[in-house]
């Protein structure tokens, strides 16, 4: 098992809080992400502005694909290993807006660990709906193949 996969597996349960990031008291999506960076690569490397719920909707910006662009490795999606970055369409054609770590593939379907809105930390199923909404696929910058 990855480092970030075992990292980010000590945030299940963690309720989902909009825009916070500290394992067992809250998090949203991106808070799961920064979280294990700072458990796995130590400080962040920019600051996270203020965001509202339906930030994606409104500006339609690709500000959260940009800056995965800006710190992580980008790869094909059949590449993705455990403790990959994954990033995720809400909609078709709109900007990416959820991001979740993958745990497991080579199963039936992967698996991955994500901050649900409305819930908590969970480890889910990749069915059918996640995958056509899967965006992108990042490894962390210390990586040169993938899988932490």
């Amino acid at each position: 098992m990855s480092d970030r996969v075992a990292a980010a597996r000590e945030w299940l349960g963690t309720p989902y809080r909009h825009q916070a990031s500290v394992k067992g008291e809250g998090t949203d999506c991106l808070g799961l992400v920064r979280g294990v960076w700072r458990a796995t690569q130590g400080t962040e490397p920019e600051e996270t502005p203020a965001y509202h719920p339906d930030w994606a909707e409104v500006g339609g910006e690709e500000t959260l694909l940009e800056a995965a662009r800006r710190w992580l490795v980008e790869k094909p999606v059949e590449e993705m290993r455990p403790g990959d970055i994954l990033l995720f369409r809400m909609a078709e054609g709109a900007p990416v807006k959820h991001c979740a770590i993958l745990s497991e593939v080579g199963r039936e379907e992967p698996r991955m660990i994500h901050a649900y809105w409305g819930r908590a930390v969970v480890e889910s199923w990749m069915g059918p709906w996640w995958m056509r909404r899967l965006a992108a696929v990042f490894a962390w910058p210390d990586e040169t193949s993938g899988g932490g």
